[in-house]
């Protein structure tokens, strides 16, 4: 079984070529945040004991996050391998990840971060349909006016502003860079240019995966 590693920063693009490389490969997605919640929402042992941590704001510990994948990998759809998306972020959560796992590819779509902070601070939703709008990339047909319902009543998220977005880039920098590193010296680490055409970029990601 041989699993595929998918990062990049918040606003990369990510969850659009993630749902391309899985309609590609056939590959499941595993993210830990969506893994966790489903755990706990089950009620399973592992779950339990993560909402201990989650209940008290704290990081759920790495040896509770891998116990989910173990479980996960077992799956039906999981035979050929996953697709991990967010996972891992450090050193010894790869490391970890190796024991269970063969990963034979690690993407990471980079983008500018001032084109970062400029996608997201942009961004805007309809409050009633949910549809996704951007002040320059895709504004409203009609200024002030939903293109999916006509609903005129709208909605930013409050941490999408430009110091909280900084905050979160200069993070993930720290926490991602010794783990770019780590896999690049295994030879299965491909940089993808994230700043161009939704298209080009995936066919770079499946290219790679060849």
């Amino acid at each position: 079984m041989e699993s595929i590693v998918l990062f990049g920063p918040p606003g990369a693009g990510k969850g659009t070529q993630a749902q391309r490389i899985m309609d590609s490969t056939g590959l499941p997605q595993v993210s830990t945040g969506d893994m966790l919640r489903a755990a706990v929402s089950a009620g399973t042992p592992t779950g339990i004991e993560a909402k201990k941590y989650m209940d008290a704001g704290q990081l759920v510990p790495d040896e509770v996050i891998i116990a989910l994948i173990k479980d996960r990998i077992q799956e039906a759809d999981a035979v050929n391998g996953v697709m991990f998306d967010g996972f891992p972020r450090t050193i010894p959560q790869a490391e970890a990840l190796s024991g269970i796992t063969e990963v034979s590819h690690v993407i990471a779509i980079e983008v500018p971060d001032g084109k970062i902070v400029e996608r997201i601070c942009g961004r805007y939703t309809c409050a009633d349909c949910g549809a996704v709008f951007h002040d320059s990339f895709n504004p409203t047909t009609v200024e002030g006016k939903c293109d999916s319902c006509g609903s005129g009543q709208f909605k930013r998220r409050a941490d999408d502003n430009a110091d909280t977005v900084m905050s979160r880039l200069n993070a993930y920098h720290e926490q991602t860079s010794p783990l770019a590193d780590w896999y690049r010296l295994k030879g299965i680490f491909h940089v993808i240019d994230g700043d161009r055409e939704i298209d080009h970029i995936t066919e770079d990601i499946l290219s790679a995966l060849k």
